[in-house]
């Protein structure tokens, strides 16, 4: 399992930014928090697989 996190991680962030992309128009501060957690996962998967 340690060995998929980071692509599980990506993948997240992908889908949270497709979210946050979606919801723009309707509701702004939850496309902001989904945007903020995209960048988190995506984020978190990058170093995990640049240092892990």
């Amino acid at each position: 399992m340690q060995d998929y996190l980071p692509i599980i991680l990506l993948g997240l962030g992908g889908f949270l930014v497709g979210g946050a992309y979606s919801t723009w128009k309707n509701n702004r501060f939850v496309a902001a928090v989904l945007g903020v957690l995209a960048i988190m996962a995506i984020a978190g998967g990058v170093g995990w697989l640049a240092w892990g």
